[in-house]
């Protein structure tokens, strides 16, 4: 679910809403009857340079947001007991 929320929702979302836009266009053409607008002409570079950034950004501030607090002593991954105890902060 984090990856979804954080790399692949912020690069789909400019995407999709160019879609939908160009889906309601094509509809409203149609039924006034004027030129349909064609998907390939549309602005993808500035659909996908915004979704980019937008991805980006995601990850910066996912970054930003998460991690330990300061203090405590690392403990490396050992192997203990047949299986290995992954490494971890002890306070």
């Amino acid at each position: 679910m984090k990856i979804l929320l954080t790399r692949v929702l912020p690069f789909l979302l400019p995407l999709l809403a160019y879609l939908a836009w160009w889906y309601l266009a094509r509809r409203k053409a149609l039924a006034q009857g004027s030129a349909k607008p064609g998907i390939q002409e549309g602005p993808w570079a500035l659909a996908i340079a915004t979704a980019l950034m937008l991805a980006v950004l995601g990850l910066i501030v996912f970054g930003a947001m998460r991690g330990e607090e300061p203090g405590g002593v690392y403990v490396p991954p050992a192997y203990k007991d047949g299986r290995i105890v992954p490494g971890h902060i002890e306070r």
